[in-house]
């Protein structure tokens, strides 16, 4: 039996144990509130804050790129746009059905921005249109009591005023793909109206030409709706990009190639300096920027003049007889008395097969052998020395080379030699083999670039490291050929051009201005029909180089220019560099000139590059593009560098 002494023992047992329990969890509250509210206020403050408050990116402006004289080569201009706050659209069937009109939205637009809508943040801005013109802007602006939730804005775009003519030298700009959202976890990169570099000078220095963007905080409710604007931090802009392109260069030579499918590249011979690097057809890169359509995708990807791509780095070619400096410097190299005679009744027999010439020139020593192209001297003493001196030779000059230059890609070519066959073929280098590699043909593969470079070389003395960058200057050393072999090679390239050579129709139209050069003909294929790669389908005929430098007493500037399937150096490679010199010396003579050409091609790159696409869509049932508007560009930045002499 149970006493009432036993029961309120056990009773106040189980109090003071339920008491003791309520007390220690007392504790730890208040322990935990302390916790929290001493120890940790500030991350809960910030977390609290960052509910209220939410930031906005602004686009940083990118920065200029100007020429060697401060000239702009690529710009920002004022830029219209139109975005929608999700927070504060209402009726968005109807405000969509009015924006469809007022800016002609296709309906890939309306697809795309119903889908962005659907996984968007409240207060995070929707792209609507970009690069508007001042009408449809300004429409939508008037009207916005009716289109609630819609702001229209105005920033900056890309602007490349020369065009095309620097579309592979500069590149474009454009979106972030999700890729390298992924990569970087760059919020900025989602930001409406931001682009980034994708290809050319705007692609490799985008660390530099990037700035910092700006901030709009604006406060929002727990459910993400937007109260107020609280402040905004203005973008940082860029910083300039100084080359030493000369822009005006750049865009003549670009004009002069007119129709052809070619590169020139050109060099000042003092320093390295590139003062010209052309590839065409190209494409115009505001186009680009601004997204290109479909129609003009394809249009471009099916020319078969290639306008993507740079052939000035990313074209190879056999050189032909450009590369023949190259096996002089290696003959006399190897102790070849240049006045040696040999005879040259059109042609050499190795064996059973025969190696033709470009004619019967009797007898020749190696200054008239370069001058006139004689295939035959150079099979004769080029079997005699191999390959190998030859291959040395080449690379001092710099084919086969990647260069430290800001470019997306290079592809170095092929300068052949015993070691290389055996390593790429298992197989032993032949005397034919050399016969066709010391005329540049064979295995010989360089780009254009590297062919500017070896006459730069030639022309200065000096293993020339090119440079792009004002600012990055990059001392030369001494080439690696004794002054006097060189001097022999210079008269003969004098003699190509000033006396009876190959190119002597090409001669500059300057008093006391002498220009030295060397011709190419490249075959494309095996020589299989009567033309002989000199007629007949385009693609099937030779490519035609030419080599330069000016003036030849005291050489300045060199150049080189490859016409694909132009037939011939002295046919279509020589006039061109003849007027790109003549710029650089006599400008108004050489406009002269050019206005003449444009004249029978119909008018300049841009006339003809908006004449081919307007055929392109006519021929495809396509309706006819919309005038553009003029673009206007911002103000000048305070760090873009005034003009001054060139380095």
């Amino acid at each position: 039996m149970i006493t009432d002494a036993q029961q309120n023992y056990s009773f106040s047992r189980r109090a003071m144990v339920l008491g003791g329990g309520q007390a220690a969890l007392g504790l730890i509250l208040a322990a935990r509130m302390t916790w929290l509210s001493v120890y940790e206020n500030d991350k809960y403050k910030l977390m609290a804050e960052s509910n209220r408050v939410n930031l906005t990116l602004i686009p940083p402006r990118r920065g200029w790129i100007v020429d060697r004289h401060g000239v702009p080569i690529a710009n920002n201009r004022t830029d219209f746009r139109v975005d929608i706050i999700p927070d504060r659209l209402e009726d968005k069937d109807r405000v969509l059905g009015a924006l469809r009109g007022l800016l002609s939205l296709t309906a890939e637009d309306m697809e795309r921005i119903t889908k962005d809508l659907k996984g968007a943040a409240g207060f995070r801005p929707i792209q609507v249109a970009e690069n508007l013109d001042w009408e449809r802007y300004a429409a939508v602006s008037v009207r916005l009591p009716e289109l609630p939730g819609v702001a229209p804005t105005r920033g900056f775009a890309r602007n490349y005023p020369a065009g095309a003519a620097v579309g592979h030298l500069i590149g474009y700009v454009g979106t972030a793909t999700q890729e390298q959202f992924k990569e970087s976890k760059d919020p900025l990169l989602l930001t409406p109206g931001f682009k980034l570099g994708k290809d050319g000078v705007e692609k490799t220095m985008e660390d530099r030409l990037r700035g910092k963007p700006g901030a709009k905080r604006v406060e929002v409710t727990a459910r993400g709706k937007l109260v107020r604007e609280l402040a905004t931090r203005p973008d940082e802009p860029g910083q300039t990009l100084r080359l030493t392109i000369d822009a005006g260069l750049q865009e003549f030579t670009a004009r002069r190639l007119g129709n052809e499918s070619g590169s020139v590249t050109v060099f000042d011979v003092t320093n390295g300096d590139i003062l010209a690097l052309v590839s065409m057809p190209s494409y115009d890169p505001n186009a680009f920027s601004d997204g290109i359509s479909t129609t003009e995708w394809k249009m471009l990807s099916e020319d078969d003049h290639l306008p993507l791509m740079n052939k000035t780095f990313q074209g190879l070619y056999p050189p032909g007889s450009t590369f023949k400096p190259a096996t002089a410097l290696a003959i006399l190299g190897a102790g070849v008395d240049p006045e040696r005679v040999v005879y040259c009744n059109g042609g050499y027999q190795l064996g059973n097969r025969r190696f033709g010439c470009l004619g019967r020139h009797g007898p020749m020593t190696m200054h008239t052998a370069i001058a006139r192209s004689c295939n035959t001297y150079f099979y004769t003493i080029g079997r005699e020395i191999g390959i190998d001196p030859i291959a040395a030779a080449a690379r001092k000059l710099g084919f086969g080379e990647e260069f430290d230059l800001p470019v997306p890609s290079q592809r170095y070519g092929t300068v052949p030699d015993t070691a290389w066959k055996r390593r790429r073929y298992k197989q032993d280098w032949t005397q034919a083999d050399t016969l066709n590699a010391s005329i540049g043909q064979g295995y010989v593969l360089v780009s254009p670039f590297q062919l500017a470079l070896a006459a730069a070389r030639i022309a200065s003395s000096r293993a020339l490291l090119p440079s792009l960058v004002i600012g990055d200057p990059r001392p030369p050393l001494r080439l690696d050929f004794p002054e006097e072999h060189l001097a022999i090679v210079r008269a003969g390239m004098d003699e190509v051009v000033n006396g009876r050579g190959t190119a002597g129709a090409s001669r500059l139209p300057l008093d006391n201005i002498r220009m030295a050069g060397k011709t190419g003909t490249a075959q494309v294929r095996r020589i299989m029909d009567s033309n002989r790669g000199q007629g007949g389908e385009w693609k099937y005929r030779d490519h035609g180089l030419f080599i330069c430098f000016a003036p030849v007493d005291n050489p300045r500037y060199a150049a080189s220019v490859v016409i694909e399937h132009g037939m011939g150096g002295s046919r279509a490679a020589a006039p061109v560099a003849k007027d790109v010199l003549t710029w650089l010396f006599d400008r108004q003579k050489a406009l002269d000139s050019l206005a003449r050409f444009e004249a029978e091609w119909g008018g300049d790159i841009r006339t003809r590059m908006a004449a081919k696409e307007a055929a392109y869509r006519a021929a495809n049932g396509l309706p006819p593009l919309a005038p553009s508007a003029a673009p206007t560009p911002e103000p000048a930045p305070s760090a873009t560098p005034a003009a001054e002499p060139a380095r």
